[in-house]
C-alpha cells in the first residue's frame, strides 16, 4: 500500500510539473481577450483575390483595375504594414 501511495504522489507531483512549466514557458503569447474589430477600404470597383498568413502578419492580395496590390497587416493589432503595388508599364 505504501509502494501504491508513493507511485500516486510521484504521478500527480509530474502532471503539476508539467503544466506548471508550459504555463511558465508560455510567456504573453496568448491572444489578446477582444480582438480588434477593423475595417480597410478597398479603392472602387476592387477585388480580393488572395490572403495569406506568415509569422506575424496577414497578407491581402487587391486587383483594381489593371494593377494588382498586395496589403499587409499586423496580426495582433490588424494595423497596416506595407502595400505593394505591381502595375503594367505602358
Amino acid at each position: 500500500m505504501l509502494i501504491s501511495g508513493a507511485t500516486t504522489l510521484v504521478g500527480i507531483a509530474a502532471v503539476v510539473g508539467v503544466i506548471g512549466y508550459r504555463i511558465y514557458r508560455s510567456g504573453g503569447s496568448a491572444a489578446p481577450p477582444n480582438p480588434p474589430d477593423v475595417t480597410a477600404l478597398l479603392p472602387k470597383n476592387a477585388r480580393i483575390i488572395a490572403t495569406a498568413i506568415g509569422q506575424d502578419r496577414i497578407a491581402v492580395t487587391i486587383e483594381a483595375g489593371s494593377a494588382v496590390e498586395i496589403r499587409t497587416f499586423d496580426l495582433a493589432t490588424l494595423r497596416p504594414t506595407g502595400r505593394l503595388r505591381f502595375m503594367t508599364e505602358p
